[in-house]
């Protein structure tokens, strides 16, 4: 038997079945002593021949003996043997077997041995052929190698040497920190160096970095390492088989990226961030400088276009970063116009509305250079030169142009790296336009909410007021809760303040439809318990039309509001609420109070009736109307609140704009839980000096005294210009209410913005303007009235009624 040249004896598995083997029995001695039919088949000679013979009669070669007792060594250290050798057939012809050799032991412990074998002739070429096998290591598509317990190279395939860029000769010998700059050769080295510490192989190890093959292209690798052990089993090499798998790291990191994207982009429901976000995320990662151009209508919450015109539209720049600080690379400032040539790739990618790629910017300095040197003077000035340019659309419809610009990263733009751009501006899109839906709604939100609201607040000469409103949605601005002033006849004025349930839109509307309840009620001249009787039955009504509609019939039950009237002639103001907190009264000298107002019920309930009460308030006395928000925080109950609330009014020689701000920044100390809405009204008196009254007797003759003394007091006050037209009022209204009412007679005249008159009798008859046929002798004074005042109208007192007609003040008043 003969063992290869250059292989040492080793226990090796030949790769061939040996179930049908040839085999022969050899005692310790190497006497043959067993010999089967196939052994004969296979080397010709018959057992009669060689049983009891050496076995070393079946050698091929006498040159081969020292080898077969190297073999016959192993064996006895190692039980058993395996490989190829050479035998000799009883013809005289050499033959190539595989065989294997087993150790046997009898009853006795005497050892013999099995020896199988099979004609190499049986195995297939390729399984033999070292040339072949050569071959194959050399050009297998996975790079191998094979480095010495020191680590340094002593072979290594053609596929490493193409990933490497280095030629076989130049890397044979050397460590990989010498031949592969660009990667962590320590930690691969690491890794070597466990593997021939401790035998067990590693799998599947990744890095990243360039080599000599692509010194300005990161590519990512999967490396396996081995221990070689020599026949003793001692380690003697260490082989690495590495593949290419940037392509599956690439994709892999541009999930990760869109994953990431999802995070950063969108964040807000603003159309300006939400671009700007996109060209944040974009650089570095994707590109060295990105644009993001939106139409101007976009911008301005309109509809985007479905379709391209035949010219293009005006883009503003939304959003835009640069690896350079500042972005000096752009030609525009946020918020810009952006000029585009209707040639270049930004407007052939909207006209299409397909992404295009430029890796080298071939096209587009071609078409800069001549319609657009402005932008081409800036390609070239920070050498930009690789684009990219994507469509901005979202359901339909065309919001913009995105770009993409490398000029420091050394890799032009790939397919791959524009379908990645394309998947992120699609997603940055639909933000974009969902930020657009959202801006046009909440703008229509505002406006809804700015027309239900008072756009300013006037109290009068008969009140100084301010206010604040704080909606929980701070950012939105639309809730529930409202506060109005109301001029009223006779210098009067109501302040009114409610809350709705719930917030957002239907809290907003259904406050739109109480307060612009509350102004029609008001202009009744309704005492405020009335008022809320009427306001109460509205509420019920309402319930009942929206029983279908859940989130208004939610917000319109169980209303809250609080109705007073502060009269500046009597200086008393009457005050009722239906399930509205109680106001707080701070008087002159400062000292804060909480009346005891009747508790009506919340509106819609129609379960209890309203009562008002009249507080004597002086001038320079401070009503403080609020929403129930104000005083319960998330940090306070009620009673905390009122104290705080207290505290905050006991400053009430503040300005009341100062002080509004003092109360809020007192009571809200935490976020807000409820809407909040605050009135504060400092009373002001009038005095003798613009009030006049007189008691006049029901008597026909008075009628030239009421004529009279309303001149005088005209000619007092310098109203000489409305003497003519206020005579004849008086009159009229006097003259009505000794017609037709009942006992004493009160005229009145009051100075105020306009000039008042007044007249008032116990009697409940409404009077009633009508057009007096030309054969009429009367029945033309009311329509005399209306023709010559401002306005006019009439309000029930408790012990009657009063007639009461405005003009307005001469300039020079």
């Amino acid at each position: 038997m003969a063992i290869p040249p250059g292989i040492a004896p080793t226990e090796t598995h030949v790769p061939f079945d040996m179930a049908d083997a040839a085999s022969a029995l050899v005692d310790a001695t190497g006497t043959i002593i067993g010999w089967t039919p196939a052994a004969e088949r296979l080397l010709g000679y018959p057992a009669a021949e060689v049983m009891k013979q050496p076995g070393r009669m079946l050698l091929a070669a006498p040159e081969d003996a020292v080898q077969a007792e190297a073999i016959g060594s192993w064996c006895r250290a190692h039980q058993g043997w395996g490989g190829l050798g050479r035998l000799r057939h009883r013809d005289g012809r050499r033959i190539e077997v595989g065989l294997r050799i087993s150790a046997m032991c009898d009853a006795g412990d005497d050892r013999s041995w099995l020896v199988s074998g099979i004609d190499v002739g049986s195995i297939p070429t390729w399984a033999l052929s070292g040339s072949l096998l050569q071959a194959f290591l050399t050009r297998s598509p996975v790079g191998m190698s094979v480095l010495s317990p020191d680590l340094r190279y002593v072979w290594s395939n053609d596929t490493l040497e193409r990933y490497g860029g280095l030629p076989r000769e130049e890397r044979i010998g050397r460590r990989m920190a010498d031949c592969l700059p660009g990667l962590d050769t320590e930690a691969l080295e690491a890794q070597m160096r466990q593997v021939l510490r401790t035998g067990e192989p590693v799998i599947d190890y990744e890095y990243r970095g360039w080599t000599m093959a692509a010194p300005h292209r990161e590519h990512a690798y999967s490396t396996s390492f081995f221990r070689l052990d020599n026949a003793e089993g001692r380690p003697v090499a260490v082989c690495n088989m590495v593949i290419d798998i940037t392509d599956r790291w690439r994709a892999r990191e541009r999930l990760a990226l869109l994953n990431e994207a999802g995070a950063h982009i969108g964040s807000t429901l603003d159309v300006m961030r939400t671009a700007q976000e996109l060209a944040d995320f974009a650089v570095p990662r994707l590109a060295d400088f990105v644009t993001v151009d939106l139409l101007d209508s976009v911008l301005r919450g309109e509809e985007p276009l479905e379709a391209p015109g035949e010219t293009l539209p005006t883009f503003r720049r939304a959003g835009q970063t640069s690896v350079r600080e500042g972005c000096p690379e752009s030609i525009a400032a946020l918020g810009d116009t952006v000029a585009i040539s209707p040639t270049s790739p930004l407007a052939c990618c909207f006209f299409s509305g397909e992404a295009l790629l430029d890796p080298l910017m071939n096209r587009s300095m071609s078409t800069w250079s001549g319609e657009d040197p402005a932008r081409a003077a800036k390609v070239r000035e920070f050498g930009m030169r690789s684009l990219m340019v994507a469509p901005i659309g979202a359901r339909g419809a065309l919001l913009g142009v995105a770009s993409f610009v490398r000029s420091r990263h050394p890799e032009p733009f790939e397919e791959d790296d524009l379908l990645l751009a394309e998947e992120l501006v699609a997603r940055a899109a639909l933000n974009i336009d969902n930020a657009r839906r959202f801006s046009r709604e909440h703008a229509a939100a505002l406006a809804l909410q700015r027309s239900l609201l008072p756009h300013a607040l006037s109290g009068g000469r008969a009140v100084e007021v301010a206010s604040r409103y704080l909606p929980t949605d701070a950012r939105n601005g639309v809730g529930g809760d409202w506060f109005d002033v109301i001029p009223l006849s006779g210098a009067r004025v109501a302040l009114v303040v409610g809350d709705v349930v719930g917030h957002g839109l239907n809290a907003a509307a259904t406050m739109g439809r109480l307060r612009t309840a509350v102004h029609t009620l008001a202009d009744m001249d309704l005492p405020p318990e009335e008022l809320l009787a009427h306001l109460d039955d509205l509420v019920i009504r309402l319930t009942e039309e929206e029983t279908g509609q859940e989130g208004v019939a939610a917000a319109v039950l169980g209303a809250t509001c609080l109705y007073a009237i502060y009269d500046p002639v009597t200086q008393r103001c009457t005050m009722a609420r239906a399930g509205h907190p109680t106001p707080a009264i701070v008087d002159p000298s400062g000292e804060v109070s909480f009346p005891a107002l009747p508790a009506g019920p919340p509106l819609g309930l129609g379960s209890l009736p309203f009562e008002s009460a009249e507080l004597e308030l002086p001038a320079g006395s401070l009503i403080a109307l609020y929403t129930d928000g104000l005083i319960e925080t998330c940090d306070q109950d009620i009673d905390i609140g009122l104290g705080r609330l207290s505290n905050a009014l006991g400053q009430a020689v503040l300005p009341l704009e100062e002080l509004c701000s003092t109360v809020i920044d007192t009571l809200l100390t935490c976020p807000q839980t409820d809407d909040v809405a605050l009135l504060l009204a400092r009373t002001r008196g009038l005095g003798t000096g613009h009030v006049a009254s007189w008691d006049l007797p029901s008597d026909p003759a008075v009628v030239a005294s009421a004529r009279s003394l309303v001149i005088r007091q005209l000619a007092e006050w310098g109203l000489d210009e409305l003497m003519t037209t206020t005579e004849l009022i008086a009159s009229e209204l006097v003259t009505n209410a000794i017609r037709h009412g009942t006992g004493p007679i009160r005229l009145r005249l009051i100075r105020h913005d306009v000039l008042i008159c007044e007249v008032a009798d116990t009697s409940n008859t409404s009077p009633r303007l009508r057009h007096a046929r030309t054969t009429d002798e009367g029945g033309r004074g009311l329509f005399l009235v209306a023709q010559l005042t401002r306005r006019w109208g009439t309000r029930y007192t408790e012990g009657g009624k009063l007639i009461w007609a405005e003009q307005d003040l001469p300039e020079s008043a």
